[in-house]
């Protein structure tokens, strides 16, 4: 399950897991749209693409909240 991340790990502009504008590598490393864009869709961590991260919505956002631990660093 994804840890669904609440944050861009580049600018950490806050990213809800129930909205879309969240993009993720296989690594779940996440970005928001406009730094994904920068990256010209690339990780800079790994090197692997950044997709659009699917949303979680209602019951299953309730039942499986979304991670609270941020990974941008000041």
């Amino acid at each position: 399950m994804l840890e669904m991340r609440p944050d861009c790990e580049r600018c950490g502009r806050d990213l809800p897991a129930d909205i879309h504008g969240a993009f993720i590598c296989s690594f779940e490393c996440t970005f928001c749209a406009t730094c994904a864009d920068k990256l010209d869709e690339r990780c800079p961590n790994c090197g692997g693409d950044l997709l659009d991260r699917p949303l979680r919505e209602g019951a299953a956002l309730a039942k499986f909240p979304a991670s609270t631990e941020r990974k941008f660093k000041r």
